[in-house]
């Protein structure tokens, strides 16, 4: 699998390395499309615990994922001088998860010990730059062993005569496939089979519809301050949980979760972009959310970007977060079975969290090693920590590529 998307990733530099020579030869409005960004991000993520809600709350959580994901901008003028962009997006995911594992745990290993994840989005935006107004429109599709997503979605934008205030306002909607695949112990006849390995096409399918949708108001206070306010609420029906999450009653009666049809939700959050000084700039985020399981969050959250040279950035950031029980959520055997709804999914209880980490960048004037159109370079490293045991870190690199200004 790495060496595929180290195959992708240099096929991926050689083409746009081609692409650019071509468009840097264009300094007029191009009437077709051409291409000016392009970037690639790859990323190794792990994580251990002892709380799977596939075991029922207990149990390993041990999870790796590579994750690799390409993008592409393009843009071109129409003939009554309005800009269009395309905006491509290709991600590819390959992990491994012990706890999905233990969905047959009557095997060694099994075909849930690992999955392979592919997810496509296209968007393109329409701009009237001398109105100060856009639409745009997005196509996203994602799809893995047992679950398969598509999404349609679009937005409109507008900016103040001054261009110091811009309001947008996006809907999102995502029509969703999950695969019933229930805990080995609990299957029937009719949901795959009790006996042998029944075959993956034997398992029924149910729906899941999301309903999302993002409203920001962006202001420029002065030179050195601008604020992004953010409500993003969203609603959910159908199958709401995951059919192979166990949960233990406290008289030793096995079933898997179950959760609501409906779940309403109201995200609400301020983010602030505070030029300090010539060096450094200061990124704050406040996130509240709340929602109709009695699930509320907070989310404090702060970025610095230093200068250390005119091409080299440090990053550090952290973020806390702290969250209340679900009103369905309860531990390993304390579910009692006239309970209308239960889960020992962790995700769902109450904890608080704490992530932090470093970011260098390097952006060079004449571009990496000298080549004009390789921009920018980024690695980063962050570790995750959980009040409950789960502990996770990540390391990502990103590269971007930019031919012209767009």
């Amino acid at each position: 699998m790495k060496r595929i998307c180290l195959v992708l990733a240099g096929v991926f530099l050689y083409w746009v390395g081609v692409m650019a020579q071509v468009a840097d030869t264009s300094a007029y409005r191009p009437r077709k499309l051409t291409l000016y960004e392009a970037g690639f991000v790859s990323s190794y993520y792990h994580q251990d615990g002892n709380n799977s809600a596939v075991t029922g709350g207990i149990g390993t959580e041990k999870l790796t994922d590579f994750s690799n994901g390409f993008e592409v901008k393009m843009f071109r003028y129409t003939a009554n001088k309005k800009r269009f962009d395309l905006d491509m997006n290709l991600g590819v995911d390959y992990y491994t998860s012990a706890s999905s594992d233990k969905i047959d745990a009557s095997s060694i290993s099994s075909a849930s010990a690992k999955d392979f994840r592919i997810y496509p989005a296209v968007t393109g935006k329409w701009t009237t730059e001398e109105k100060g107004r856009a639409i745009s429109g997005t196509l996203s599709y994602s799809q893995e062993s047992d679950y398969r997503s598509f999404g349609i979605g679009g937005g409109v934008f507008k900016k103040s005569a001054d261009r110091n205030r811009e309001f947008f306002a996006q809907l999102q909607f995502y029509f969703d496939r999950v695969k019933i695949i229930l805990p080995y112990e609990l299957r029937t006849l009719e949901t795959g089979g009790i006996t042998g390995a029944p075959n993956q096409y034997d398992y029924p399918w149910t729906s899941r519809n999301t309903f999302a949708s993002s409203f920001g108001l962006s202001q420029v206070v002065n030179q050195r301050l601008k604020l992004l306010f953010l409500f993003d609420p969203a609603y959910q029906q159908g199958y709401l949980g995951l059919p192979f999450h166990r949960v233990y009653f406290n008289n030793n009666d096995l079933r898997n979760e179950k959760l609501p049809r409906q779940r309403m939700k109201w995200p609400l959050g301020l983010r602030a972009s505070w030029f300090v000084g010539d060096r450094l700039v200061f990124r704050p985020l406040y996130r509240f959310y709340t929602d109709s399981w009695e699930l509320s969050s907070h989310t404090a959250e702060l970025e610095f970007s230093y200068h250390v040279s005119p091409s080299i950035y440090l990053i550090p950031f952290y973020r806390y977060y702290t969250q209340t029980s679900a009103a369905y959520f309860a531990a390993y055997q304390q579910h009692k079975t006239s309970d209308a709804f239960y889960t020992s999914n962790y995700d769902l209880s109450g904890f608080e969290s704490n992530f932090y980490g470093m970011g260098i960048k390097h952006s060079p004037l004449h571009g990496l090693f000298g080549i004009g159109y390789l921009q920018t370079v980024e690695l980063r490293y962050g570790h995750y920590a959980r009040s409950n045991g789960l502990k996770a870190d990540i390391l990502s690199i990103q590269l971007k590529i930019k031919t012209k200004k767009g």
